[in-house]
């Protein structure tokens, strides 16, 4: 006979939770090593703003297919959450947008084999516009099925191991990218190839989800629209303060954003880059982001994510004034290695945060929140940086950046209490 007491409920949750618990880290692990791959070359800040560059010739057309990446991030959140958070399982869901997104992929590879003149690039818009919409529900998802089923103990360490795990393989497709697949212009196109290479490696690691057991959530919102989600958003920000000034910091250092697209372009000013430099600096970004997420999440452990949303932010920005003036391929190396160590701490924090503050049951609708007021910051920073790359510099966008960052780091630092720890 299934409970019906509150605190019953609770406990056979907590109970199928630690039951299942070795074979959804190992699932969880897989999926890391493998899924992550399509996503981390998507969004490194170099293929695809070299390609698009490539394409168009222009430092607007770069900000334009980033800003739709994001404006789609931004926009479709709400809608996941209003779409999972009266489900008790949400698995289903999760890997049917993962298909999406890999669809997305295979689109831009195709597009950039058979698609004459311009076409390509109003490709890329399109697609990537698409991967963001996707990709914003699948952030909703993906966090709320990890903080059903991974302990908020062991999240850090298991964050940072997918990352690592998955940044191992992403580092040896980035290397074999640049010096087999864009160096030989393999099948016609390089950036093609790559991103053919990248779905077929992402699409296995998606499958390893299958394995995952989730177990029902004993408690959830009854069935809702999304305007009516809409109008509950500012009774949830007023019920936590804190989250709700964690929700504007998240927001201002995501505007940091629009400077990481221009990171490559800025650096050919300087140094005539090939492209099996461009993969060698794709790896030494993936690689920081992915082995510094090893160690992020340990610290996370220990410290909490707040520190970790603090010491990311610090090094990302130390590494972008790093970037400045650089005209060598070895201290290149090193700026991306700082950038990937800082944007991937920063991301884990940001993510892992908002998983912390009040309620389970209202935890979809929080998660989607924040995700699409950063996502829309970032859509407007991204068009915002090409506009300002195009008619002032690049360290115009950088400035901007890292202005955005440090008021975001003092909002944190002085107003924002570690979740983890509150009474």
């Amino acid at each position: 006979m299934p409970p019906t007491d509150a605190s019953e409920r609770e406990a056979q949750f907590q109970a199928e939770v630690r039951r299942n618990l070795g074979r959804n880290v190992a699932a969880s692990v897989g999926h890391g090593l493998l899924g992550q791959t399509g996503m981390r070359l998507v969004n490194a800040p170099t293929f695809l703003p070299a390609y698009v560059a490539e394409l168009a010739g222009s430092d607007l057309a770069v900000g334009i297919a980033r800003g739709l990446q994001f404006l789609g991030m931004a926009l479709s959140p709400v809608v996941g959450a209003t779409v999972i958070e009266h489900r008790r399982r949400v698995l289903p869901l999760t890997l049917w947008v993962g298909v999406m997104m890999r669809v997305q992929i295979l689109g831009l590879a195709v597009s950039a084999l058979w698609l004459p003149g311009l076409w390509p690039l109003y490709a890329v818009w399109f697609f990537l516009a698409l991967f963001g919409l996707f990709l914003g529900v699948q952030g909703v998802a993906f966090n709320f099925l990890v903080s059903k089923i991974i302990p908020v103990e062991r999240r850090g360490r298991l964050m940072g191991m997918r990352n690592a795990l998955g940044g191992i393989t992403a580092v040896a497709v980035s290397l074999f990218a640049g010096s087999q697949l864009l160096e030989t212009n393999a099948l016609g196109n390089g950036y093609a190839a790559t991103f053919i290479v990248s779905f077929v490696l992402t699409s296995i690691g998606l499958a390893l989800l299958v394995f995952m057991r989730e177990p029902a959530s004993p408690n959830v919102l009854e069935r809702s629209n999304v305007a009516r989600r809409v109008r509950d958003l500012p009774a949830l920000l007023r019920d936590d303060p804190a989250f709700t000034r964690f929700f504007i910091a998240r927001a201002l250092a995501t505007m940091g954003r629009m400077g990481v697209p221009f990171y490559i372009l800025y650096a050919q000013t300087q140094v005539a880059l090939s492209g099996a430099d461009l993969g060698l600096l794709t790896a030494a970004f993936v690689f920081a982001q992915s082995a510094g997420n090893l160690l992020w999440g340990l610290v996370a452990d220990r410290r909490g994510f707040r520190f970790v949303f603090l010491a990311g932010l610090g090094v990302w920005m130390l590494s972008v004034g790093l970037l400045i003036g650089t005209a060598d391929v070895a201290r290149l190396g090193i700026v991306f290695l700082g950038v990937g160590a800082g944007l991937g701490g920063f991301q884990m924090a940001a993510q892992n945060m908002v998983l912390e503050f009040g309620r389970r049951r209202h935890l979809p609708m929080r998660i989607a929140v924040a995700n699409s007021a950063a996502d829309l910051v970032a859509a407007i920073g991204a068009v915002l940086g090409g506009l300002l790359a195009s008619t002032l510099s690049y360290i115009a966008v950088f400035e901007l950046a890292l202005g955005c960052q440090v008021v975001a780091a003092v909002i944190v630092l002085g107003f924002v209490d570690e979740p983890r720890v509150r009474g």
